[in-house]
């Protein structure tokens, strides 16, 4: 390397002195794998639609993208209509094998933070994300009990789905929460799992990790129902910078996609009923 690497550094040991920089991306400028025996062509398609563009392009091209460059483009999500067959375990042609159900609360005022639950399917063998339903959880000004009226909600959305097991994100406002809800969900004579999850890493840090490397690849997909959410204007004025306005549907969705899900498995055909041939001598 160059002296001129240092020339702002003038009390630092120039340790690289007399070295030259070695870069090998996986893929060569005639497009050729650089190590075909290792990471032929189909297994890097496979690392690129993993990992998304920027990940690829700094881990195995050698060439950063800085992370504020990063946007979520509404336009890269695919709508579907179709409901979850429960019966088989399918969205459309998509076996379903996991679900997690994701609350961000909030205190549910209109001038606060959005409170958000959603839910998200998916299908881990084509790596594929599908936000199924989502809803921000707004109470009265005039309500005495803000937070058990937001439990009562996200009780009605979970069973609406079938499903009996939420994360509650604990930071802040929900500590409370899944005390309340648990006092709800007996009241109710519903049996709830409650997992608390705590965040502590920043929260554009935790939108870009979560949703850009499955949006860029091609593999978000959400209800037409969503676009009538305020999540899509939420993606447009979204930066890893600091949103425009509310990110919170994003973070929800964040959270969703990175929590442990609930397997989902084929209900099957259900029970067939058979007659016995009676006819027969003793």
């Amino acid at each position: 390397m160059s002296d001129i690497v240092y020339k702002n550094f003038i009390f630092s040991t120039p340790f690289l002195l007399g070295f030259r920089e070695l870069k090998i991306p996986v893929i060569d400028a005639q497009g050729q794998p650089a190590w075909p025996e290792l990471f032929p062509i189909s297994r890097i398609d496979e690392l690129r639609k993993s990992v998304g563009q920027r990940y690829f392009s700094a881990q195995m091209m050698l060439e950063f993208i800085a992370p504020e460059r990063a946007r979520l483009d509404p336009d890269s999500l695919h709508i579907y209509e179709d409901k979850f067959d429960s019966r088989l375990a399918r969205i459309g042609d998509n076996l379903i094998n996991g679900v997690t159900a994701y609350w961000d609360p909030s205190s549910g005022r209109r001038k606060s933070d959005g409170s958000v639950c959603v839910l998200v399917y998916r299908d881990d063998k084509n790596k594929m994300f599908f936000i199924h339903d989502i809803q921000y959880l707004l109470v009265s000004d005039e309500e005495l009990h803000p937070l058990a009226k937001q439990c009562e909600m996200v009780l009605e959305f979970l069973l609406k789905h079938s499903l009996h097991r939420v994360y509650i994100e604990t930071n802040g406002i929900g500590n409370a929460l899944p005390e309340i809800m648990r006092s709800v969900t007996q009241k109710k004579g519903v049996k709830i799992q409650i997992q608390k999850i705590t965040n502590h890493k920043n929260k554009e840090e935790r939108i870009l990790n979560a949703i850009e490397p499955i949006l860029t690849t091609g593999r978000l997909y959400v209800h037409r129902r969503i676009q009538s959410s305020p999540l899509l204007s939420e993606m447009l004025g979204w930066s890893p910078l600091g949103s425009i306005g509310h990110d919170d549907g994003l973070d929800a969705v964040a959270g969703a996609i990175c929590a442990l899900p609930i397997p989902v498995r084929p209900l099957g055909q259900g029970l067939k009923s058979f007659t016995a041939n009676t006819d027969f001598k003793l």
